[in-house]
């Protein structure tokens, strides 16, 4: 922690945010934007006149870009468990003791223009990270299932794949993604027909993702200009600065 006097004000500087939360959130902002762009293109291949084999190239594209999307936010989940104070779950999630006053008093606070310092998310942005690890798992986690059933991907596609057709070893070395050739008609239909709402839940998730990464963004933005703790930056540098004392110090 380092101290330093700017225009009569003491502000201090705070190591917050760890190596690997920083690579975390990076690496993140990376994969959903990709995600987002590639799964936009996906939606509207008919209005682009993209051809059978180019949507299943984006679609392989999308998948592989989920594969390391998925295994950076399991590492952030591990990471919640065992890094430090301001990693864990208790200070990046909404709830415990005292959470609904400090969540009530820091809205007064932003409504005042004086909103109490955190060092790490304060009570809004705490609701705010929860909601979105929540969508983001389940992103994660329906888009395995997706890449199983469109793609006959890790870690689903081997069952989907003998289900399909069978277990056939000739339908199995000739099944294609795209291709209804060599699969069983019934068991095709019944696949798809489960895979119909995992489809949905995907798509709305999606939908609800990209609101809450707008919130998320306009919220960063707000309290950079109120709080002046350059938190932006700070996912750069892992250093947050204050000219009050946090209350989370």
């Amino acid at each position: 922690m380092a101290d330093k006097a700017i225009t009569g004000e003491v502000v201090k500087t705070y190591a917050v945010w760890d190596r690997n939360i920083r690579w975390f959130h990076w690496i993140n902002v990376i994969c959903v934007l990709l995600l987002a762009i590639l799964g936009t293109l996906i939606l509207n291949t008919e209005i682009l006149g993209v051809s059978g084999g180019g949507k299943i190239l984006l679609k392989e594209l999308h998948t592989y870009t989920g594969y390391v999307f998925f295994l950076n936010l399991l590492w952030r989940f591990t990471w919640a468990f065992v890094g430090g104070r301001y990693a864990r779950w208790r200070a990046i999630l909404p709830g415990g003791r005292g959470y609904g006053k400090a969540l009530a008093d820091y809205i007064k606070g932003l409504r005042r223009g004086e909103p109490p310092a955190y060092l790490g998310h304060n009570p809004l942005g705490r609701l705010m990270v929860g909601m979105l690890l929540l969508l983001l798992l389940v992103q994660g986690l329906t888009g395995l299932v997706l890449a199983g059933t469109d793609l006959y991907k890790p870690p689903f596609g081997s069952f989907i794949a003998t289900w399909v057709t069978g277990g056939e070893a000739e339908n199995l070395a000739g099944l294609r993604p795209g291709s209804k050739a060599f699969v069983d008609p019934l068991a095709y239909e019944e696949m798809r027909r489960y895979r119909k709402p995992v489809v949905t839940v995907h798509l709305y998730c999606f939908y609800t993702l990209m609101v809450l990464i707008v919130l998320h963004i306009t919220g960063v933005v707000t309290a950079e200009v109120r709080e002046r703790s350059n938190l932006v930056s700070a996912l750069f540098s892992g250093r947050k600065t204050l000219t009050k004392p946090p209350l989370d110090g």
